[in-house]
């Protein structure tokens, strides 16, 4: 292995750590740091890299101007039995970055050249600080500033952080003049950010059946709460025959979630345009504003090279584990979908899966289908797909929380579903899956047949 124009190596953790960042935040691509290997590509490992992380993250903080937090990954690896550390920088949207005490000078800016950084000439430096973009989600004042962050606050509270009170400053939530921005808007307890997700009964937009409002609330628990709808949208139909089960989804969970929060982190939000996300008989599309962001091409898009347009909520939607790592979410969706998939415009992004076609057979020996709708009893439903009646029904469960609902549409459209797959599809825990199962069996809603082998019984009263 050697060092290329977007890979340095480090034996250890040196005084020109500074220097190769702002090089990667400066170029087009970005780039990655180990630090643990030599120049040569021999690992060397570190003795304490739990603590260099520490330092890593704090000197990055403090000595990189402008603000470069949401805009690297500090990363703990194991290569060859000894620990190493990898920083994932991405190419900054407010170049020229430079070191803090040195200014935009040619002394305090640097620019990846081949396997270098090289100092930045003063002719560069002015010309990229003319173009550096000045309409951002940070340097927009909130038109109201009466906000609070409760949702926010709790959020981080689950994810093992506390917020403080100089929380706003920390998360980069507050403008140079120290009011709050268009990012802590976006984050505060009320909004007029409105999400919608519409469902249509054909593949066209002649026929909305369905259209559900989110957001006017922290734009995390909005994303949350698209992420749970379109899971339950994401039904699944069960093939048994004497032999085996096999269940499918409409579309990858994995890469449904990755394109949904790729939508809210990446959204042009200057304009006021939220993402748009609608469900037709034969695909989803996920729609969010704002073209590919300057200076990157579509195959350095497809490739995972990352220029957050919303530095702030990326960095935001990592604490909270929205995202697990800088440039990971184009990656995992084309690993289930093509190129064909995308289409850009000048203006706005989408994103388009098609279904799966979802066939059911029960083989004779099995019985056959096990039941119907009989009286209120859902026994035997395997086909994926869950009557309008049933949906209605459910939703008038009124003594049930909205969490319970969705498990007892994703039960009806699929009675055989595991407890780990509803777990999978809403992205939460096993035991919270529990809970909720127990308390629906207890109330007599539900009822499970034969065991781990058998099936699930929905009784709407």
């Amino acid at each position: 292995m050697t060092e290329t124009n977007r890979i340095e190596y480090k034996q250890e953790l040196t005084e020109g750590l500074e220097k190769e960042v702002i090089a990667f935040l400066n170029y087009r691509e970005g780039g990655i740091i180990y630090i643990g290997i030599d120049k040569t590509g021999n690992t060397y490992g570190l003795t304490d890299s739990d603590s260099d992380q520490l330092k890593i993250k704090d000197r990055l903080k403090n000595n990189v101007k402008p603000s470069a937090l949401g805009l690297f990954d500090i990363v703990s690896e194991e290569r060859e039995g000894k620990d190493i550390i990898k920083i994932i920088v991405a190419s900054g949207p407010e170049k020229p970055y430079h070191i803090r005490k040195y200014g935009m000078s040619e002394k305090g800016c640097f620019i990846r050249i081949g396997t270098a950084a090289e100092p930045m000439p003063q002719k560069m430096i002015d010309t990229l600080f003319s173009k550096r973009t000045r309409n951002s989600i940070s340097k927009i004042k909130a038109a109201t500033q009466d906000l609070t962050f409760s949702q926010l606050k709790i959020y981080y509270e689950e994810s093992g952080y506390k917020l403080g009170n100089t929380f706003a400053k920390n998360l980069e939530l507050l403008t140079e003049d120290g009011a709050y921005n268009y990012a802590a808007y976006l984050l505060a307890d009320k909004n007029n950010t409105s999400i919608k997700v519409a469902k249509y009964s054909g593949t066209n937009r002649t026929d909305l059946i369905e259209s559900n409002e989110y957001g006017n609330e922290c734009l995390a628990k909005a994303t949350k709460q698209v992420i749970d709808k379109i899971a339950v949208e994401n039904r699944t139909a069960t093939k048994i025959t004497s032999k085996e089960r096999k269940q499918s989804h409409l579309w990858n969970p994995i890469a449904l979630r990755e394109a949904i929060i790729n939508a809210f982190v990446h959204n042009d939000y200057t304009n006021e345009v939220p993402p748009k996300f609608e469900v037709f008989s034969d695909r989803i599309e996920i729609t969010s504003a704002g073209g590919l962001p300057e200076g990157l091409s579509q195959q350095e898009f497809f490739e995972g090279f990352s220029v957050p347009r919303n530095k702030e909520l990326m960095r935001i939607f990592k604490d909270l584990d929205l995202v697990e790592q800088l440039g990971s979410g184009i990656p995992r969706i084309l690993e289930h979908y093509g190129k064909e998939s995308f289409n850009f415009s000048e203006n706005f992004l989408r994103m388009t899966f098609f279904t799966k076609e979802l066939t059911t057979k029960v083989d004779k020996e099995e019985g056959g289908q096990i039941g119907g709708l009989e009286g209120g009893l859902i026994g035997g439903q395997v086909s994926g797909v869950i009557d309008k009646e049933v949906n209605k029904e459910i939703d008038a469960l009124e003594e049930l929380t909205l969490r319970q609902k969705e498990i007892l549409k994703m039960i009806a459209s699929n009675i055989r579903i595991s407890r780990s797959g509803i777990a999978e599809v809403l992205h939460i825990n096993e035991s919270a899956i529990q809970k909720h199962l127990s308390n629906l069996k207890e109330r007599g809603y539900l009822e499970r047949i034969d065991g781990t082998r058998g099936y699930w019984k929905i009784k709407l009263k």
